[in-house]
């Protein structure tokens, strides 16, 4: 018998380990599960067999972790969102610094890092300031509805299930944006299928209820973009209608009509139904602009302590031409501005870079140049010849890291400091690992943007040898 679908009896689940699963070890070899916490004993089954690993599912719990907690949400084990809510805060903690250590020894080969204690969201739930939803025809069923021999309705209006990207969970109550979030996505759910309007479904690319965005500020203003995947004028406006009667709060609602394949829609038109073109944000001292397509953290309040300490560890003193690589809208760029003589953000995304020049100039700042490009290729000798050299550079690259090119150019351009943002310790490691026959690592500050997630994000300042 092969070890796909082999059982084992009362095994040790050990660690936390990467994607929110738990790591327990069957003859030596490490098997990935999910749905359980360190210290649980279980019967396991094995359902999948890789080269250097197996996955495996708990069929059985013999004894409960001391580390768990009850779940608060009812959608939780079946909704792909809050994987941790069955550990307790303190752990799910832990487990995140530790997932630094491992990264930083493994990967970035740094003996004994030493990393500062996690700073901690003061909210664990209702941190969000932007919910995606998406409308589906094939709504997860439940075993009691299964069972049932009644046609029920599939429409659903939710998160998609991990690894079935056609079933979407019905979500009732989010625990993750503060209201009136629940209470607009479930009255316009209720309102489509009382009018009969289809869902979307997204095998055969049909359906004019696609997607629904929520975005709430820290100002309390709210923004609402709904996706249609058909063009009927008489059904969106029929929805739009009933949105803007039913929640007369919205201060910014959309629409876009996205033919495509995916329900991505920045290069997709968006046609403001009612209100003004944009939300506010704001960050310290200063107002960001947030319109249907802006990027901006999901949490504003750990945003805002993430920023600050950035600024501590560049340890600025007024006279410094900064690079901010990845900026984005420029937010981190503009934040920065007040305390050095110049900033020059490079981000690829053309739209970001208009975002952060218009928030620049609301903000009367006018120190930020902003320059859209590929960062590795717009990066270079010449430019910074043309710009100055930079005595620090902030990068915020995504989850993949920085190009091998835009870690050469660094190092070529010596800054005196570097602040390396990230939201994925691996790829940080691996980076931080290429700086430092040059650079000296003095600070590491990791955060928790994302309870109830694996999810992190973690500075890293470094100081130029002498």
């Amino acid at each position: 018998m092969g070890m796909k679908n082999k059982l084992f009896e009362n095994v040790l689940i050990e660690t936390v380990a990467a994607e929110g699963k738990c790591i327990a070890r069957i003859d030596g070899q490490a098997v990935f599960v999910g749905g359980v916490a360190p210290d649980d004993v279980v019967d396991l089954k094995i359902i999948r067999k890789k080269k250097s690993y197996l996955e495996g599912k708990a069929v059985k719990f013999h004894e409960y972790s001391k580390q768990r907690t009850e779940p608060f949400c009812e959608h939780f084990g079946l909704c792909g969102g809050c994987k941790w809510q069955h550990l307790s805060y303190q752990h799910q903690v832990a487990a995140k610094r530790q997932q630094i250590i491992d990264n930083f020894e493994r990967i970035g080969k740094f003996n004994f890092p030493k990393i500062n204690p996690i700073i901690t969201s003061e909210d664990t739930k209702f941190y969000r300031n932007k919910l995606e939803f998406t409308f589906s025809n094939k709504r997860w069923l439940s075993h009691e509805e299964v069972k049932s021999e009644v046609i029920i309705d599939r429409s659903g209006l939710g998160f998609h299930i991990p690894k079935q990207f056609d079933k979407i969970v019905d979500i009732k109550n989010c625990y993750l944006q503060k209201e009136p979030s629940n209470e607009i996505r479930n009255a316009i759910r209720d309102f489509a299928i009382s009018n009969q309007l289809s869902f979307y479904n997204i095998s055969e690319f049909r359906g004019l209820l696609r997607n629904l965005v929520i975005r709430t500020s820290s100002t309390g203003q709210l923004m609402v973009i709904l996706q249609f995947g058909e063009k009927d004028q008489n059904g969106t406006n029929l929805v739009m209608e009933f949105i803007l009667k039913r929640f007369p709060q919205i201060d910014s609602l959309y629409y876009v009509i996205n033919l495509k394949k995916n329900e991505t829609f920045h290069d997709q038109e968006l046609i403001l139904y009612a209100g003004k073109p944009f939300i506010e944000e704001k960050i310290g001292e200063l107002i960001f602009k947030i319109g249907p397509k802006s990027f901006f953290q999901t949490n504003t309040e750990q945003a805002q302590k993430l920023y600050a300490k950035a600024i501590e560890m560049a340890k600025l003193q007024g006279d410094e031409i900064v690079y901010d690589l990845y900026t984005g809208t420029g937010t981190i760029a503009n934040y920065v501005a007040k305390n050095v003589h110049k900033v020059i953000g490079i981000e690829t995304i053309k739209e970001a870079i208009d975002d952060a020049r218009e928030n620049a100039n609301l903000n009367n700042i006018s120190n930020c140049s902003f320059i859209a490009g590929d960062i590795k290729d717009t990066l270079t000798k010449e430019f910074i010849e043309q710009n100055g050299n930079p005595d620090v550079i902030i990068t915020d690259p995504p989850r993949a890291g920085m190009h091998i090119d835009v870690v050469e150019t660094i190092l070529q351009a010596k800054p005196n400091r570097i602040i390396y943002i990230s939201c994925n310790p691996a790829t940080q490691a691996r980076d931080l690992a290429r700086l430092t026959d040059e650079y000296e690592i003095e600070e590491i500050q990791p955060f928790d943007m994302f309870p109830h997630t694996h999810h992190l994000e973690n500075i890293a300042s470094l100081k130029r040898n002498e």
